[in-house]
């Protein structure tokens, strides 16, 4: 079975403001697909999530079952390995009893996640990795779009 790579990137330009989320798709380390988008009016965090759940999506489309997923999110990461599991038992709450943001989303990810056998990998962001940096770009085009 083939090795499955995924690398994604989000951000926004002031935060809140106009956001771009992209992802790139590897299999054996060749490049597969890639895909991106823009929200006009959006948050970081909310574009990391989509740059992972779009990824997922499409992973699930293409039949992967095994992957490895490579964000420069803390915030994904931690949120999706270590937070989630609290959140739900708390119901929705975070530890200071404040509901979870972006819940909507997690609760997709956490579906297309628990659909997957996903190994979490955190990267440092503009660190010259390749792909990483790939996405940065094509996020950074997307905002472009609204400045």
């Amino acid at each position: 079975m083939a090795r499955i790579d995924i690398f994604t990137d989000g951000g926004c330009s002031g935060n809140p403001g106009p956001g771009g989320w992209a992802f790139v798709v590897l299999s054996d380390g060749q490049l597969i697909t890639t895909s991106s988008g823009s929200s006009e009016h959006t948050t970081n965090n909310i574009m990391e999530l989509n740059a992972v759940i779009n990824a997922l999506d499409v992973c699930t489309i293409m039949g992967f079952s095994d992957v490895n997923l490579h964000t420069d999110s803390q915030y994904v990461k931690n949120g999706i390995t270590e937070w989630i599991k609290s959140w739900k038992a708390r119901g929705w709450k975070t530890a200071s009893k404040d509901p979870v943001k972006n819940r909507e989303l997690w609760e997709k990810l956490d579906g297309l996640n628990s659909k997957l056998n996903v190994t979490w990998t955190w990267v440092k962001g503009h660190a010259g990795i390749k792909y990483n940096e790939m996405c940065d770009s094509m996020v950074r085009a997307e905002m472009q779009k609204y400045l």
